[in-house]
């Protein structure tokens, strides 16, 4: 299964994705975590200490020019490029999870059909999954990669909304589109709840129900400021990890 999360920015998707891929890993599923932020930070937040021997796809320039078709001068790009050694040769196996990190875009005159994300929908498209492996997609913050596609060939999109107006504004535009680019299963799921009139402010501005909720954790902001990994503290966001779990698999 292939699942993509996204939201407004500081809503705590990384967060939740890594909750999830380590409740993912309990349950011995095979997890691979695919860092597709341009500013990412998934391998602090699942522990890798030496992030930097990661190999970011978006560095590899040329090698994605080349991948993606594109002759000097020219604006195309071919669609469908060859990516199945990138499977491999970009994978770092941490803690029983393996990690892909897309890397920051390097220049601001690539507009949208930039190669980094023609290869990440290419893998995205090709990889051939069995019931115990996992693919979880941690997403830039808004609406841009949806408007590109990047996540064509997903399986489920989980949006997380915080309960604010804003979040929820933002939570709905990313159905709407999501919606366009025909993804199977779009599902909601709330984060910072403190009480029910957080579960309350969220059900009346959401046209379905979150799956889960996750808590406004002092313990997860303590551990973000002093660099230890979420997935090592014990029922750090309660039965919400389980939950969600449970509604994915339920689902499926």
């Amino acid at each position: 299964m292939k699942i993509a999360i996204s939201g407004k920015g500081g809503v705590g998707k990384t967060t939740i994705m890594a909750l999830l891929a380590g409740e993912m890993k309990k349950h011995g599923k095979d997890v691979l975590v695919i860092d597709a932020d341009p500013s990412p930070h998934m391998a602090e937040t699942l522990g890798v200490k030496s992030s930097e021997v990661i190999r970011p796809i978006a560095e590899m320039t040329k090698l994605l020019i080349e991948r993606s078709g594109k002759t000097e001068g020219s604006p195309m790009y071919n669609m469908n490029p060859e990516v199945n050694d990138i499977l491999e040769d970009f994978m770092l196996e941490h803690d029983g999870m393996k990690l892909m990190v897309l890397g920051a875009i390097q220049s601001g005159d690539k507009g949208c059909a930039c190669p980094e994300n023609n290869v990440l929908r290419r893998i995205l498209t090709k990889l051939l999954l069995s019931k115990n492996q996992m693919v979880l997609l941690d997403m830039e913050a808004g609406v841009e990669h949806l408007g590109r596609g990047t996540i064509a060939g997903i399986d489920q999109l989980l949006i997380v909304v915080i309960p604010s107006k804003s979040s929820i504004r933002t939570a709905l535009k990313v159905k709407k589109l999501a919606e366009d680019v025909k993804i199977p299963k779009i599902c909601f799921v709330g984060n910072l709840v403190t009480d029910e009139e957080d579960r309350d402010f969220l059900k009346n501005g959401l046209p379905e129900e979150p799956i889960a909720y996750f808590p406004d954790s002092k313990v997860i902001r303590k551990a973000e400021r002093d660099a230890i990994p979420v997935t090592t503290i014990e029922n750090a966001a309660a039965d919400a990890p389980a939950t969600l779990l449970q509604e994915i698999l339920g689902g499926s």
